[in-house]
């Protein structure tokens, strides 16, 4: 007696479904591929019976039109690329809620990419995302790597750069000075009479952003003839736990500081947990600043002071730039200080 053989394994890609063409929905619906098309892109005579023929074939079939091909073979393609650091940030999921909103309307599609604050990532990005075409390329900052200008340059599609002016954009820059922002932080600390001022910071190299802010914090101290007090910069993104630790750190030392300017909200999060659980009474024995006026720094028992960032209004005015066709141009947004209950 001999056994049967067995059936060989299917594979995932013998499992893997066929692709619903525009074949099989003309099949389908009983009508002309040049019929579908005309429906689905609304565009040319149909009438309403056949209209619903060719949608109920559609839901039937579960076909999702193929927007690229369209897009090269019509006047120009429907997608935006944006590319960001951080998606765990909430500065740049607000700037993607107003872009998104914008476009969205238009009838625009913004596909998203994460540079983890890495230059060359975000060159490879720039690469893969240009190889589609898009209509607009959108990133954060200004600083780039020279192969990423290069191919912005010769994509021929519009390039706009968000939540920075300080240097030179490549087309649309949309954002505020981060420089400014650093100076105009000091002279606020100073304004409110504290001089042995510290600074808890993340990662320069790679956040050039908080790069600028700290570059004008300290030419605002040197404006009224003072240095840092302290300062501790943590070889890590931003967060809460490296403000903690870093407030920690720089108490540690014994150097009386009577205020601490923080990189960001994050970073003034973990700062201002330090102080509940030690007991340090803020503002009487420290005052704490922030960056970014985040809602939740809003809402803690003592709200923290900080600086409001435009990030929602940066999304929205460039899609809305893009959208009008705008010249290549610089938007300043600028920000607001918020004082709070921390200074």
């Amino acid at each position: 007696m001999t056994c049967a053989e067995s059936e060989p394994a299917l594979t995932p890609a013998d499992q893997k479904s066929p692709l619903i063409t525009l074949t099989d929905v003309a099949a389908e619906a009983g009508v002309g591929e040049s019929t579908v098309s005309r429906v689905l892109r609304n565009h040319g005579s149909f009438s309403e019976k056949t209209r619903a023929k060719v949608m109920a074939a559609v839901e039937k079939l579960g076909y999702v039109p193929n927007k690229i091909a369209g897009a090269l073979a019509s006047t120009g393609s429907p997608l935006v690329a944006i590319i960001v650091p951080s998606l765990s940030n909430i500065v740049f999921a607000d700037v993607l809620s107003g872009v998104t909103k914008a476009l969205e309307a238009k009838g625009h599609q913004a596909v998203f990419a994460v540079t983890d604050y890495d230059p060359a990532k975000e060159e490879a990005l720039v690469a893969a995302v240009l190889a589609w075409r898009p209509a607009a390329v959108m990133l954060v900052g200004l600083e780039h790597t020279d192969g990423t200008r290069r191919m912005l340059h010769a994509s021929g599609c519009r390039v706009l750069e968000l939540l920075d002016i300080d240097g030179e954009a490549i087309d649309i820059a949309v954002g505020f000075s981060h420089h400014e922002a650093g100076r105009q932080t000091a002279a606020r600390l100073l304004e409110s009479g504290y001089r042995n001022i510290a600074y808890v910071g993340h990662d320069l190299k790679h956040d050039m952003r908080s790069g600028k802010r700290f570059a004008g914090f300290l030419e605002g101290l040197a404006n009224a003839g003072l240095e840092l007090a302290e300062q501790e910069i943590r070889d890590a993104p931003s967060s809460v736990s490296e403000g903690r630790a870093g407030l920690a750190d720089v108490l540690s030392r014994g150097r009386p500081i009577d205020a601490v300017y923080f990189s960001n909200d994050d970073m003034a999060l973990g700062g201002y947990f330090h102080c509940l659980a030690e007991r340090i009474s803020i503002p009487d024995q420290i005052a704490l600043m922030g960056f970014n006026a985040l809602d939740i720094c809003r809402h803690t028992p003592q709200p923290i002071a900080s600086v409001f960032t435009p990030r929602i209004e940066t999304g929205r005015r460039a899609a809305e730039l893009f959208l009008e066709g705008a010249p290549s141009q610089v938007v300043d947004l600028g920000f607001t200080i918020v004082a709070g209950a921390t200074i």
